[in-house]
């Protein structure tokens, strides 16, 4: 009865979170056209300044408008869920409708929080992308919040949330696979976190091919949830599971050809919240296998630096590692299906690693 009640609190919400992103979705995409919150031109130079001429090549299809800020469909239909189940558990208080509510000090009310941080600070670079506010801001802004701007404000959360963890939770240890809690100094866990806040952080350039990263994620949140629900933090787990919920809904207009994009207000909302959960859940260290292909698709960007500043010569055809693989003559569909293979192969791996530890 236990496992049933669990169970129902942790899939209800997942499965109202996809509902309502459904619902939303429509009638976002017709303010963001009207609005023509369209996404950037591609990429004309790479990291070091010189001309894209792969990646421009790449995605030459700058007549099909694609919306951006498709990632509000995500945390949207996350708050909106939270506050209905809130507000029934309150309002009709029984012994089901109090299963239902899943908002707990210890447990959620942080990751929201770096969810809601993130959302604003991506929603403002997004929409400082959009012609009417560029216009009007470009004197200041630029065309978009700047990469410095975005993660002094990533790191910024970072630094809060680890002194949050570290004097109001009281966390010193981070737990190490097959050896046990290794107990740390407060400056130094604060570093730590503010470091994996920053990495997930970068882990943006997974962005760029129809529905990549929506299934990337959605994957590496489900194995956070059953991680969370083998821990028995079943608040943590429903939270997990319903963001799994809204990228679905996100995914429903993602896939080839997309109506929208995640764009930063999504990825920013979904690797904040991630980092803070990954505390929360003791399995920070198991990121490097569950979310594996963030981190290669990363460090190829990183390698693909390094190579051509040391060796003088590219050792990626063009990074990062999904563009890669276009380069070499996989379909867009091909790249997309094979990296949500490898997604949940690893997310399923994390999940082993984590009860066998």
């Amino acid at each position: 009865m236990i496992i049933s009640l669990s169970l129902f609190k942790v899939l209800l919400p997942a499965l109202f979170s996809f509902i309502i992103g459904l619902l939303i979705s429509s009638p976002l995409i017709t303010l963001l056209q009207k609005n023509q919150v369209w996404k950037k031109k591609s990429v004309k130079n790479t990291i070091d300044g010189a001309i894209a001429t792969i990646t421009q090549t790449l995605h030459n299809d700058e007549e099909r408008k694609l919306l951006r800020m498709g990632g509000v469909v995500i945390w949207a239909s996350v708050f909106i869920t939270t506050a209905i189940f809130l507000v029934v558990s309150h309002v009709f208080p029984t012994d089901l409708t109090a299963k239902l509510d899943f908002i707990s000090r210890n447990q959620t009310w942080l990751p929201l929080v770096a969810m809601l941080v993130g959302a604003i600070v991506g929603g403002v670079d997004d929409l400082l992308v959009v012609e009417a506010f560029k216009g009007r801001l470009n004197s200041y802004i630029g065309g978009g919040l700047s990469f410095p701007v975005r993660l002094a404000a990533v790191a910024t959360l970072g630094l809060s949330m680890g002194l949050w963890f570290f004097y109001k939770l009281d966390v010193s240890s981070i737990y190490i696979p097959f050896y046990g809690d290794l107990f740390v100094g407060g400056l130094l866990f604060v570093l730590f976190f503010i470091v994996v806040t920053i990495a997930l952080f970068s882990t943006s350039v997974i962005d760029g091919v129809d529905g990549l990263s929506g299934g990337i994620f959605s994957a590496i949140f489900t194995a956070y949830g059953f991680i969370a629900l083998y821990q028995n933090q079943i608040d943590i787990a429903a939270l997990c599971f319903m963001i799994v919920g809204g990228i679905l809904a996100f995914l429903w207009f993602n896939v080839p050809p997309a109506v929208f994009m995640m764009a930063e207000t999504g990825i920013m909302a979904l690797t904040l919240s991630l980092s803070v959960i990954s505390f929360l859940t003791n399995a920070v260290m198991y990121l490097p296998i569950i979310a594996l292909p963030l981190v290669i698709t990363t460090g190829s960007v990183i390698l693909q630096l390094l190579w051509k500043k040391f060796f003088k010569r590219k050792l990626f055809i063009v990074a990062p590692l999904h563009h890669h693989f276009e380069a070499k003559g996989w379909a867009k569909a091909q790249v997309t299906m094979r990296y949500w293979i490898v997604s949940y192969i690893c997310a399923l791996l994390g999940i082993v690693v984590v009860v066998i530890s």
